[in-house]
């Protein structure tokens, strides 16, 4: 077996390292060098965001990845079953011996055991996310948090937080690999999914987040920098100098979206004049507002 791929960062371009794990893992699927595996995606509490944005990715496709990569048994939005009949199938995956890898987006809402988010009802019984998180999360081979409310609560958690949200790694006692982000750019997900298929799991940074995508500051590759170093700011949005004194999350936020970008590399926050520190632990709360008003001047 191969060493897995780490790059340094200053090897890095808009594909690189996607591109890499992708061409690879569709190599070694085509020549049965490696098998596909099942795929668990829940949806708890959030706004299923990330389950779009990963229909968006490009290379490889949603469809090469549910056809080529991996079987997806179950997905709330996604499968066709409904009811019971979808629920079955996460039960009789518990039953068996197969191994499969869970991805979850979403926040665990704690509140009144649970019962503040409910994926549906089974044998006439409801069955929570907090239910589900912990039976498939202590069974899979592989956990994900994929996006902000499944890594740390994101914006399900923010204030006041009446369900009592929180991050899958707060009920479950294992390692969960963490991709922050709202949403989770395509690439994160496909990228680590492919290197669990290669090599298992990739290198994570002491919060749990892959090397690969979040090991850069924003700011330090940003095409802004210049103006920052020289001293040259935004006043307003829509300006095209640096945005710190604007509010920008940056100089704070580890991820690799300026050489990305998204939607197939057309654009980025920074592009449209702002980065509110998404993929970045305490977001939201945390990372905003991204204008703080002056009211001393009116």
């Amino acid at each position: 077996m191969n060493d897995p791929i780490v790059l340094p960062p200053e090897s890095l371009t808009n594909e690189d390292i996607a591109k890499r794990l992708f061409e690879e893992a569709k190599h070694k699927l085509g020549n049965g060098e490696v098998h596909k595996t099942k795929l668990v995606w829940l949806e708890l509490n959030g706004c299923s965001g990330n389950i779009i944005s990963l229909l968006n990715g490009q290379n490889p496709s949603f469809e090469y990845m549910i056809t080529s990569m991996v079987d997806l048994v179950y997905s709330n939005s996604l499968m066709i079953p409904e009811g019971e009949k979808a629920l079955d199938k996460l039960f009789v995956l518990l039953k068996s011996d197969d191994e499969f890898v869970l991805a979850v987006e979403g926040a665990v809402a704690l509140r009144d055991e649970g019962k503040y988010q409910v994926i549906g009802s089974y044998e006439g019984k409801p069955i929570t996310g907090l239910q589900a998180a912990r039976m498939l999360g202590n069974k899979a081979v592989h956990v994900i948090a994929v996006g902000a409310c499944a890594v740390d609560g994101g914006p399900s958690a923010a204030k006041p937080n009446l369900s009592e949200s929180v991050g899958l790694q707060s009920v479950l006692d294992r390692k969960v690999i963490k991709l922050p982000g709202c949403p989770c750019h395509p690439d994160w997900f496909l990228g680590t999914l492919s290197h669990i298929l290669m090599y298992g799991e990739p290198a994570l940074d002491n919060r749990d987040r892959p090397l690969l995508f979040y090991s850069t500051l924003i700011h330090d590759r940003c095409p802004r920098l210049d103006y920052f170093n020289k001293g040259i700011f935004s006043k307003t949005l829509g300006e095209p100098y640096c945005l710190f004194k604007l509010g920008c999350r940056g100089p704070v936020t580890r991820v690799d979206c300026p050489t990305r970008k998204w939607n197939n590399h057309v654009n980025w926050p920074i592009g449209a004049s702002t980065c509110i520190g998404c993929s970045q632990f305490g977001f939201p709360d945390q990372m905003s507002p991204f204008i703080s008003f002056d009211t001393t001047q009116e």
